[in-house]
């Protein structure tokens, strides 16, 4: 296969998610592009999505399974992952989410054959029974750190990061929002990430989703513009609004 001689480490924060954990493992099995590793790391769960994961273990030598000692949250946790990853290529897939079978390849190839950095794709958005909720959130084809601060385009499950030419960066050790901080010092580093516009994965909106929210979300993207990109509170007022706006349209006009 072509490119088959990169590793690409995939990031899997697990907490409690029996429901989903075994069609997301799946669905990275089921990829066209099979030289990966899959890094599940997981955070004080309490429910069975260990000896879920374990019975994947025993049959795919690419898992790999860490556990926390004490619940740590999404960002540590998936940063724990990013220090052990061996891959030439990084991609983060959270324990409830699913990669459409191209994911890999087609990322691996559009990073390649352009000579990009950091790409990241499309995607569909479902409810937990992976029926259709909202419309496919269609990404933009690039965007430079100036406009991240307006409004964040990547998600989490298609961010792909070429680590041979950036290196590997870290999560800020916030308690929300922390994919956000780490695609602001990747875009630090570079001039743009390039989006690709076929959705290929699918983002499950679970009924207590906090992203949906974004009253609730303020305090942390104020973190993320006072605390991570260091911003006077003058541009940080100016931006909440900006990316309240840019978040209602995301969510509630495009649909």
């Amino acid at each position: 296969m072509k490119y088959n001689k990169h590793l690409i480490s995939i990031i899997t924060p697990v907490h409690n998610c029996e429901k989903f954990i075994a069609q997301t493992i799946i669905s990275v099995q089921k990829q066209t592009f099979s030289n990966w590793e899959m890094i599940l790391i997981d955070d004080c769960s309490n429910d069975n999505s260990i000896k879920i994961i374990e019975e994947y273990l025993k049959l795919d030598k690419r898992i790999i399974l860490l556990k926390n000692n004490e619940n740590l949250g999404p960002g540590i946790t998936r940063n724990k992952g990013i220090r052990v990853a061996k891959g030439s290529f990084i991609t983060f897939l959270d324990g409830d989410d699913i990669w459409f079978p191209n994911f890999l390849e087609t990322s691996l190839n559009f990073c390649l054959e352009n000579n990009y950095q950091f790409v990241f794709a499309s995607y569909e958005r479902r409810d937990e029974s992976l029926n259709p909720k909202l419309s496919d959130f269609i990404v933009p084809q690039k965007i430079n750190y100036s406009s991240l601060l307006k409004s964040c385009p990547i998600s989490c499950l298609t961010a792909f990061i070429d680590l041979r030419k950036i290196g590997k960066l870290y999560m800020p050790a916030i308690d929300k929002r922390q994919d956000w901080g780490l695609w602001l010092a990747f875009l630090k580093k570079i001039d743009f990430a390039y989006g690709i516009q076929e959705p290929l994965a699918i983002y499950r909106i679970r009924k207590k989703s906090v992203s949906r929210n974004k009253f609730a979300l303020i305090p942390y993207v104020w973190i993320i513009y006072r605390d991570v990109a260091k911003l006077n509170i003058f541009h940080s007022t100016y931006l909440i609004f900006i990316w309240a706006l840019n978040g209602f349209i995301k969510y509630y006009v495009k649909n």
